[in-house]
């Protein structure tokens, strides 16, 4: 964690610790026995010191219903303004959870729409810090409309400006589909909890008994729903990967991402030779392939740990930003199967979005078989990741380290549907299956016929796989650019995506595609 970003924080801890001790406020005293930062304190530190300008400082609710009339706060529980982060423009609203729960009245909307209206009219990205209750009931359907105001902008701004969501306490209900529409989710661990209904309502209606951590907390999400890309250990770190991501994304999308300065030296990578294991069944981790081709230390794995057959992230190569989307062999042998699917297309279109560069590292045996993926829409949400890809058009290069078997061939960003370049190393296999059931299925009569079908087996076994597993039969047809050695693929990789820095693409005109959803 940045140094000064970590005392800034324990500066904040110690004062509020002080202000406890001295007897202050009781509201936000509340805030920090939770172990929580206030709304004010995490903009203070997520921005440029001395940076924050604040707008609607003097705003205050307009009902009067159910003793509304006789509280009012200045800001109605909700910090909004601008600022920068590395010296760049961004806009911010941060939900104060002391005031009235943090809950949305209209007021409060109106705040937030202002911020994401003047984002996208000034290309920069928003931060929205989210703990609130929800609606503030006393409002009704005013509350409501709030909400839905914020979802249209929500829309609005995708792919206009970059919309990352933190998740620094509660989020129930409608709330959720605010952070759901934009580009990235952070929660807190054991602070924050996102869920459309809550344990008391899943106990009285499926008499399940769970906690608001296990239902929505920041683990499950980011482990089994996919809901969340980063799941933090405190809000500091939260901020702090907040900042990063940032130093790896553009302002809006007709800009690039920021570049660092870079100079060419031996791009050699030895270590990249001895990574695929001479067994084509043994698994190996494709990070350390992506830690040996970008630049040391740069790689931001994102949605780490949900369906982990497929890796995504952000990295540098040469001082530049990319995207980079990997099966792992380490997982499930790096098959794809929905949810690293549907992971995978979501970060591509980011990418596309913002113009990022895209590197995919392919090593796939296919799609995972069976009833469950079946039934759930594997084909359907297969298909994402195909569509994805075939839509982008920001510079794609695809290096092949193993396996490119059957329909996952094709969709790993393949030639065939737009990518600018293919590589290989030799030990790929570029094929419609593998070998043995490949051999099975060409060479059944004679093997069935033959006085040992055992030693027929592996007999047509080998024969298949010097004509098919390999990557030049792929290459004689320019499927494959070029079958290079492991230790030149950084080198190969710079200048590929610099001859591709200028590229120029366009869709068919059309409205908008319709993406198998």
């Amino acid at each position: 964690m940045d140094k000064k970003l970590q005392e800034k924080f324990d500066e904040l801890t110690r004062k509020n610790k002080e202000a406890l001790q001295g007897g202050g406020e009781k509201r936000i005293a509340q805030q920090h026995t939770k172990g929580k930062l206030t709304a004010r304190e995490r903009v203070v530190l997520l921005l440029d010191e001395g940076s924050f300008e604040e707008l609607g400082k003097f705003v205050m609710h307009r009902s009067k219903d159910f003793g509304l009339d006789k509280e009012y706060y200045l800001g109605d529980g909700v910090i909004t303004g601008y600022g920068t982060i590395y010296g760049r423009l961004v806009y911010v609203f941060s939900q104060d959870f002391t005031v009235f729960g943090g809950s949305l009245s209209e007021t409060h909307a109106e705040k937030i729409v202002k911020v994401m209206e003047l984002a996208m009219k000034n290309g920069a990205p928003v931060i929205g810090l989210n703990d609130s209750g929800g609606a503030r009931i006393q409002e009704g359907v005013v509350s409501l409309g709030g909400y839905a105001d914020i979802f249209y902008r929500n829309v609005m701004a995708s792919g206009v400006v970059p919309q990352i969501s933190a998740i620094m306490g509660p989020c129930a209900g409608g709330a959720v589909y605010s952070p759901a529409m934009t580009d990235f989710i952070f929660m807190v661990e054991n602070t924050s909890f996102m869920f459309v209904t809550g344990p008391n309502v899943v106990k009285t209606v499926t008499h399940e008994n769970v906690t608001a951590e296990e239902l929505g907390g920041a683990s499950a999400h980011s482990a089994k729903s996919g809901v969340t890309h980063f799941a933090c250990a405190n809000e500091a770190e939260c901020i702090n990967q907040i900042k990063t991501l940032f130093s790896y994304i553009p302002q809006n999308c007709e800009e690039d991402a920021p570049r660092l300065p870079y100079s060419l030296g031996d791009e050699r990578r030895t270590q990249l030779n001895d990574i695929v294991p001479p067994n084509p069944n043994q698994p190996y981790d494709m990070r350390e392939v992506v830690n040996g081709i970008v630049d040391e230390n740069s790689f931001f794995e994102v949605h780490k740990n949900f369906a982990e057959n497929i890796i995504v992230g952000f990295a540098r190569l040469a001082g530049r930003s990319i995207g980079i989307v990997g099966n792992q062999p380490a997982s499930l042998a790096g098959v794809l199967d929905i949810h690293s699917s549907v992971k995978g297309a979501r970060f591509v279109r980011f990418c596309d979005s913002f113009n990022i560069p895209l590197l995919v590292l392919e090593d796939v045996p296919g799609f995972l078989p069976g009833t469950d993926q079946e039934w759930n829409g594997i084909i359907t949400n297969g298909a994402k990741l195909l569509y994805a890809f075939s839509e982008a058009t920001v510079p794609r290069v695809t290096v092949i380290t193993r396996k490119a078997y059957g329909g996952a061939y094709d969709v790993m960003n393949s030639k065939h549907i737009g990518a600018d370049l293919n590589y290989a190393w030799p030990t790929a296999e570029i094929a419609v299956m593998g070998a043995k059931g490949a051999a099975e299925i060409i060479f059944k009569k004679e093997i069935s016929e033959a006085e040992n079908p055992e030693a027929k087996l592996a007999e047509k076994v080998e024969e298949y796989t010097q004509k098919f597993a390999n990557p030049y039969r792929a290459a004689h047809r320019g499927y494959i650019d070029e079958v290079i050695f492991p230790e030149k693929t950084r080198a190969k990789l710079i200048k590929a995506f610099q001859m591709l820095e200028n590229k120029v693409a366009a869709l068919p005109r059309k409205k908008h595609g319709n993406i198998p959803l």
